[in-house]
């Protein structure tokens, strides 16, 4: 006889009934929280729904281009709907844009000129980005172009450094470039609010200073955008939460005209810029993910809270913990052995809709200073915005997990890995549940 009770159900999946009862308590909890994620969720899907009508979309702007895309209506409007969406003057949103990386590096050689300076005032950014700015030595990185680099660290509170940001801005420093969220490094992720009061104080110091906000993860998380607060540029990836887990490839780069202009020539070539580039018949899964992209985050971002709630109660540090306000959808647990984090990546690998047979293994990624581990059973390869989780294999061992399509996918990869981290004897659980 097929069962519909829900416990049964989660048991033949896999998950013991103390961990249930443990679920169960955590939600409600958590209601209050869940409820205010749904008002942003619903402001958001009323900003993008009005930019959608503003712009008169209609199935036309499905219709596919091939070869050069001359007169691609479908993608021009698109860029319309996100200029309007993130309140910028223009945006480049394009499929030949491979991931947040190259759309960053695309936005950094654009408006960057030999003998100008790169500064980065919220300390290391991500792995990927130091090949490119030439931290570390790679062909055809900004450092071989003459365009040199200066860092300014958080302080140990996760603050901004005023002081030592107004002696890094110098005559050469011509573009400042914020990572929003973490990356692999113990700092908070910052918000909106935050980006603003930095964007303007650098401003006062250098008003020509071009403010580049790295927005990876952070889209629909709050009911603005950097670009509301000052940011010239901001740029992201459309298989993260823009794309609403249907955009099966691209990056975006909106702001200011001429700065987005200076990044479509590099894309394509001086002199066409933005009037080539055919979308292959993409348009509908870009426009209709970013339709679905403010629920889609909602999920993501109750999976998080969850997660910290659940890892909490075993003891583990969490950043951001369960209590603390959200502004990207990342959540950090430092799992203190590399067993942990092999365990974790494993639970969330079984939980996914594809390759969930799979078994995921550290490996020397390129672009990483150190093996990784990653897990996603994705429709879309190397999608965050799904189901997935990755962690650098080096102390103090923690596992960055984020995405799930829907709440009920992301609450149920955080059970399939604490019952991995139970069966192979990493947590016990010897607590009365009050």
């Amino acid at each position: 006889m097929i069962t519909t009770d829900l416990n049964t159900f989660y048991s033949n999946m896999g998950i013991d009934s103390w961990l249930l009862e443990l679920s169960k308590k955590t939600e409600n909890d958590l209601r209050d929280r869940f409820h205010n994620i749904d008002k942003t969720a619903e402001y958001n899907q009323l900003k993008i729904l009005k930019a959608m009508q503003d712009n008169r979309v209609s199935d036309i702007h499905f219709a596919a281009t091939t070869g050069y895309g001359y007169n691609d209506i479908g993608r021009d409007t698109l860029e319309k709907v996100y200029a309007d969406v993130f309140h910028a003057e223009d945006a480049l949103v394009r499929p030949q844009l491979i991931s947040g990386t190259h759309a960053l590096t695309v936005a950094l050689f654009g408006n960057l000129r030999p003998g100008d300076e790169l500064l980065s005032p919220v300390g290391r950014p991500y792995d990927t980005l130091e090949g490119v700015i030439g931290i570390k030595e790679t062909r055809g990185s900004l450092a071989e172009h003459n365009i040199t680099y200066k860092q300014v660290d958080l302080k140990p509170d996760g603050s901004f450094d005023y002081d030592g940001i107004k002696k890094a801005i110098g005559p050469k420093t011509k573009m400042a470039t914020i990572q929003r969220s973490k990356g692999y490094a113990d700092r908070p992720t910052l918000s909106v609010e935050q980006i603003g009061d930095l964007i303007s104080f650098m401003k006062d110091i250098k008003p020509d200073l071009i403010c580049m906000v790295d927005n990876c993860y952070g889209e629909f998380v709050e009911t603005v955008e950097p670009t509301d607060v000052g940011a010239d540029l901001c740029v992201g990836s459309l298989i993260k939460n823009p794309g609403g887990g249907l955009a099966p490839i691209g990056g975006y780069i909106v702001g200011k005209t001429e700065y987005v202009e200076n990044a479509a020539f590099r894309l394509t070539s001086p002199g066409l810029g933005k009037e080539v580039g055919a979308t292959l018949g993409l348009n509908q899964s870009l426009y209709q993910g970013l339709f679905m992209a403010p629920q889609v985050v909602s999920g993501a971002l109750k999976g998080a809270i969850y997660a910290a709630r659940l890892y909490e109660y075993f003891g583990f540090y969490v950043r951001p913990d369960s209590y603390e306000d959200r502004y990207d959808i990342i959540q950090a647990v430092t799992l203190n052995s590399p067993e942990a984090v092999i365990a974790f990546c494993e639970g969330i690998q079984a939980a996914a809709p594809v390759d969930s047979f799979v078994t995921p293994v550290p490996w020397p990624i390129p672009g990483y200073n150190c093996d990784v581990i990653m897990a996603a059973g994705a429709f879309v390869q190397g999608s965050s915005i799904e189901l997935s989780a990755d962690a650098p294999i080096k102390p103090p061992y923690t596992v960055f997990f984020q995405g799930g399509l829907t709440w009920y996918h992301a609450k149920y990869g955080i059970l399939k890995s604490l019952q991995s981290l139970y069966d192979k004897k990493l947590i016990k659980f010897d607590q009365q549940i009050k």
